[in-house]
């Protein structure tokens, strides 16, 4: 769990957000959030290089870096208002996946166990089985619930003979009881994967998918608002991942398996806002970054803002449930909040 150093770029903190070290509790030990990163792309089955996603996404900011950034939207400062700690990236060598998927479900199983939430930086997909696995074991297995942004289904089950890699790792959550099938809810899914039979073996784990086409019918907000309905019934909380594939490639280029059609970036910050604020988060992850492929830093960017809506989201739900005035999204921006 030791910070893997500057491997794959400098080793900075998430906008300049204090530094913290996995191995030494005490140096956390008051953290509301631990942003961790995951510098693996071991899993990935087309377009490699998320291993540089961690350092793209903690650079991607034109502003000082300073550790504070506050929210127009929300009227609070995610990095001033909550106590947050950058552990650096967790060792993961891309050619052991098994070695490395483990070592991340400790780093993230140390951050949950210390009253903090993990925020991951990815790498690839794979990831996301031991970021829910390490949250679910401090919460319950079965316990947690999960909200899954993408393109892709990711319920795989052996390819290029492995049990895992960035299509298998939902199969693997439910499989392994830490999430249950009829409490995982998928937006934006799309394209020409997976074929009929994954989508039957989804169909009998009771997953929830929402389709481009149906977000598209029916309106993101209307399918939100009943997925949040199902995440949270009979769980004590919800894990939040954040695959940028599930943006179309037009504003999100630096990904390894782009499938055009997909939510705007405007969509996908407003979903994550409305995810963090309005259901008790206990994880997030936000993989698929690929700077390799990125133009301008766009993909990087969109990935920094995701991690800022989720940290101001949930300082405003912390101060709302502190007895302040509530947020309202519709007041006119001059207006005192």
């Amino acid at each position: 769990m030791t910070r893997y150093g500057p491997m794959f770029g400098p080793d900075i903190t998430f906008l300049g957000v204090d530094r913290c070290t996995l191995d030494e509790p005490s140096s956390y030990a008051d953290a509301d959030i631990v942003i961790v990163g995951a510098p693996f792309d071991g899993g990935t089955s087309h377009r490699p290089g998320t291993r540089f996603g961690p350092s793209a996404i903690r650079q991607a900011c034109y502003l000082p870096h300073d550790g504070s950034r506050p929210s127009l939207a929300m009227r609070v400062d995610g990095l001033q208002d909550l106590r947050v700690y950058d552990a650096g990236d967790v060792e993961m060598f891309s050619g052991d996946i098994e070695r490395s998927l483990s070592a991340l479900e400790e780093a993230v199983y140390a951050v949950s166990s210390a009253g903090a939430i993990p925020i991951v930086l990815g790498g690839d997909h794979s990831i996301a089985l031991p970021d829910a696995t390490g949250v679910a074991r401090q919460h319950g297995l079965g316990r947690v619930s999960l909200v899954h942004f993408d393109a892709h289904a990711d319920t795989g089950d052996i390819e290029f003979g492995s049990l895992h890699g960035h299509g298998q790792p939902m199969r693997r959550l439910i499989e392994s009881g830490a999430v249950r099938g009829d409490r995982f809810l998928q937006i934006g899914l799309r394209g020409y994967w997976p074929g009929p039979e994954t989508l039957s073996w989804m169909a009998e784990q009771r997953m929830r998918s929402y389709e481009m086409t149906e977000l598209v019918a029916r309106g993101l907000d209307s399918c939100l608002t009943e997925a949040f309905g199902i995440a949270t019934d009979e769980c004590e909380g919800v894990f939040l991942s954040v695959d940028v594939d599930v943006v179309d490639p037009g504003m999100a280029p630096g990904t390894g398996t782009p499938e055009p059609g997909g939510l705007t970036s405007r969509q996908l910050l407003d979903a994550v806002r409305r995810v963090c604020y309005e259901l008790p988060v206990v994880g997030v992850d936000v993989v698929e970054v690929a700077p390799p492929y990125d133009h301008a830093d766009i993909t990087a960017y969109l990935g920094n803002r995701v991690v800022l809506e989720a940290l101001s989201a949930i300082a405003r739900r912390r101060r709302d449930a502190a007895g302040g005035p509530p947020w309202n999204p519709s007041q006119p921006l001059l207006d005192a909040r």
